[in-house]
C-alpha cells in the first residue's frame, strides 16, 4: 500500500509539473505575440529592383518601419515569374517577421502550370495598387497609333518582339491577349522584371514592351518612348491623351494588381497589426505621391476584401489562360 501511495504521489507531482510547464509555454507565446514586433521584418519582393512592384514595396516598407518601430529590410528574390519569391514567403515561419509583396501572378501561376501557388496558400493583408497594361514603343518607331502598330505586326509576322516581366507574367498575358484579339503575330521576350524589359527597349533590342504606364513614365517624359494605348476601361490619369484599346475598337482589358501577404497560419493579432499598418501605408502622403508621380493607381482593399478579390481573379485566369496562345 505504501508503495502504491508513493507511486501516486510521484505521478501527481509530475502531472502538476507538466501542467505548470504547459501553462508557462502558453503564457510565453501570448507574451511573444503581444510584444510583436521586436526584431527586423523581411519584406520580400518577387521581382527585380526598379519596377512597380519594387517601388510600391519599398514605399510601404518605409512606412511599416516607422509605424512598427523595427527595421524592415527589402529582399528582391527574382525568378519564375514571381514564383521564387512567393514560394520563399510561403515556406517561412508564420510569425509575422516575413511579409511578401504579391502581384497578380499569384492568381495565374497555377493555371500556367508554372508553380503550385494560389491565394489560398497565404494569409492576405491588403491590396495596394491596380495598374493597367500599356503598349509602349520607341519615340522614333514608324507607328504612332495602336492601329498602325497592330497592322505593322500583321504585315511583319513574328518580327515585332515584345518584352515583358517574365514568361507567364501579367504583361506577357497582356501582349498575348492583344495578339489573340487582333490576329497579330508577335514574339514575346521575357525578362526578370519590367525594368530590364524597358532597358532592352531603350537599347533597341526589342520593338515594344507590354508593361505598366508607371514603368515607362520616366522614359516617356524624357522623350525616348511613347505609349500607344492602355488596356484599361478608362484612360490612365497620368497619360490622359493616350487612348484605351476599347476606344480603338479592341475589346480587351488587362490590369495588374499588387498587395501584401504573410505565411499561412500567422497569428490573428499579428495579422491585424500588419493589416492596419499596410492600410496606413497605402493611405499615406508618401504613397499617394509615389502613385501620382509614377502613374500608379492606389487602390486599397482590406484583408477580407483582398482575399475575395484574389480568389475571383484566380478563377478568372483559370478559365482564360488555357485558351490563349502564349508562345
Amino acid at each position: 500500500m505504501k508503495k502504491w501511495l508513493s507511486l501516486l504521489l510521484i505521478l501527481s507531482v509530475a502531472l502538476l509539473g507538466a501542467c505548470s510547464s504547459e501553462t508557462g509555454k502558453n503564457a510565453d507565446a501570448k507574451d511573444a505575440g503581444s510584444d510583436y514586433p521586436n526584431k527586423q521584418i523581411e519584406l520580400v519582393v518577387p521581382y527585380a529592383p526598379g519596377g512597380a512592384s519594387d517601388m510600391v514595396s519599398r514605399t510601404v516598407g518605409s512606412y511599416l518601419e516607422e509605424d512598427l518601430g523595427v527595421p524592415v529590410v527589402t529582399n528582391n528574390k527574382t525568378g519564375g515569374t514571381g514564383a521564387v519569391g512567393m514560394s520563399y514567403v510561403e515556406g517561412k515561419n508564420a510569425d509575422g517577421y516575413t511579409v511578401g509583396y504579391v502581384p497578380v501572378e499569384m492568381a495565374m501561376l497555377s493555371a500556367l502550370g508554372f508553380a503550385d501557388i494560389e491565394p489560398s496558400k497565404f494569409d492576405l493583408l491588403g491590396r495596394a495598387i491596380v495598374i493597367p497594361a500599356a503598349i509602349t514603343v520607341p519615340a522614333d518607331a514608324p507607328y504612332n497609333t495602336i492601329e498602325e502598330f497592330i497592322q505593322y505586326a500583321k504585315d511583319n509576322p513574328g518580327k515585332v518582339r515584345v518584352g515583358n516581366s517574365g514568361t507567364g507574367s501579367i504583361w506577357h498575358i497582356a501582349a498575348a491577349g492583344l495578339a489573340e484579339e487582333t490576329g497579330a503575330k508577335m514574339k514575346y521576350v521575357p525578362f526578370e522584371g519590367a525594368a530590364p524589359a524597358v532597358a532592352a527597349l531603350l537599347g533597341g533590342h526589342i520593338e515594344a514592351v507590354s508593361v505598366s504606364p508607371s514603368e515607362v513614365k520616366a522614359s516617356v517624359d524624357g522623350g525616348d518612348l511613347k505609349i500607344l494605348a492602355v488596356m484599361s476601361k478608362d484612360r490612365d490619369k497620368t497619360f490622359p491623351d493616350v487612348p484605351t484599346l476599347i476606344e480603338s475598337g479592341i475589346d480587351l482589358e488587362i490590369a495588374a494588381w499588387g498587395g501584401f501577404v504573410v505565411p499561412k497560419g500567422t497569428p490573428e493579432d499579428i495579422k491585424a497589426k500588419l493589416e492596419e499598418s499596410v492600410k496606413g501605408a497605402v493611405g499615406s502622403e508618401e504613397f499617394q505621391k509615389l502613385a501620382d508621380e509614377r502613374g500608379l493607381n492606389a487602390s486599397h482593399l482590406s484583408a477580407e476584401e483582398f482575399t475575395k478579390f484574389a480568389d475571383e481573379q484566380y478563377k478568372f485566369f483559370g478559365d482564360l489562360i488555357p485558351k490563349m496562345e502564349l508562345k
